[in-house]
């Protein structure tokens, strides 16, 4: 498993073990499915880093997370501001 690590705008450093790109895909239109593979292959404690453009995962992402157990550690990240931290619960 490759691992990358980012710092995020507020300078905290994240391993990301696993990247889900979801492109224009939002949370009800296959995004989760993605996810949800991508997370399967992920031991818990590890980061999985989603992106997607889609403005809607700004708020469903951390709802997900908060219904599922899985922390969101960032997001949304980058110049578009279209990247997101999970870690695996």
């Amino acid at each position: 498993m490759t691992q990358d690590i980012f710092t995020t705008q507020d300078g905290n450093t994240i391993t990301v073990s696993a990247l889900c790109d979801g492109g224009d895909q939002g949370c009800g239109g296959g995004l989760l499915i993605l996810m949800l593979q991508a997370m399967k292959r992920l031991e818990s404690g590890t980061v999985l880093e989603v992106r997607s453009t889609d403005p809607g995962v700004r708020e469903d992402l951390p709802a997900w997370c908060r219904m599922t157990g899985n922390a969101l550690l960032a997001g949304p990240e980058g110049e578009l501001g279209n990247r997101y931290f999970v870690r695996k619960a």
